[in-house]
């Protein structure tokens, strides 16, 4: 082989797949195409697909881009695409890339405008398909009793000193002045 026929980056459907990737994991870096789809590709258009995805010539892209764009074309069963039965069109889909997101967020405006109960639970941000909320699914902080850690440790002559650590009413403090003994001497008589 020539280095001219090896490609360091291959496009595919808009993709840019480094040359050095199988074919296999290569065609799985396309959003919508998962490894069985590219294994069934393969097969189709006999590549092999432990080679690098960098060897292949522009009719082996072309036949592989044709095939995904348009797969119930190539005898795809309907089974194998990722959206049957669309509710626009009625007709069997693979969607691939943006498609997927863009369809998707339709699919969900669409059920909150019909107010079905699938678009409230969208709405609320809640589990869908039945699942149980109990103990599952929560978003955001802890639910029930905080842990507690260890208390803070007391400095001394603080607020928080014990009584112990004060200093006693008859020794006066340094630099205390003698007045503030005089009004506990007259409650003592």
């Amino acid at each position: 082989m020539s280095a001219q026929e090896y490609r360091h980056i291959v496009r595919i459907v808009g993709n840019d797949i480094r040359g050095e990737k199988k074919m296999v994991i290569g065609l799985t870096q396309i959003k919508g195409l998962g490894y069985n789809f590219a294994t069934a590709i393969l097969d189709t258009l006999k590549i092999n697909p432990n080679s690098n995805i960098g060897n292949l010539t522009d009719e082996n892209v072309q036949a592989i881009e044709k095939l995904i764009t348009d797969p119930i074309a190539s005898n795809f069963p309907s089974w194998f695409l990722n959206r049957r039965k669309d509710i626009e069109t009625g007709a069997d889909l693979h969607l691939l890339t943006s498609d997927i997101p863009f369809t998707l967020r339709n699919d969900i405006e669409r059920e909150r405008i019909t107010a079905s109960w699938r678009g409230y639970r969208h709405l609320s941000g809640l589990k869908v398909r039945g699942q149980r909320t109990r103990t599952s699914g929560r978003k955001g902080g802890a639910v029930g009793v905080a842990k507690g850690g260890m208390a803070a440790p007391v400095k001394k002559g603080g607020a928080g000193a014990p009584a112990a650590a004060a200093p006693s009413a008859e020794a006066p403090a340094e630099g205390a002045p003698a007045a503030a003994e005089a009004p506990a001497a007259e409650k003592k008589e």
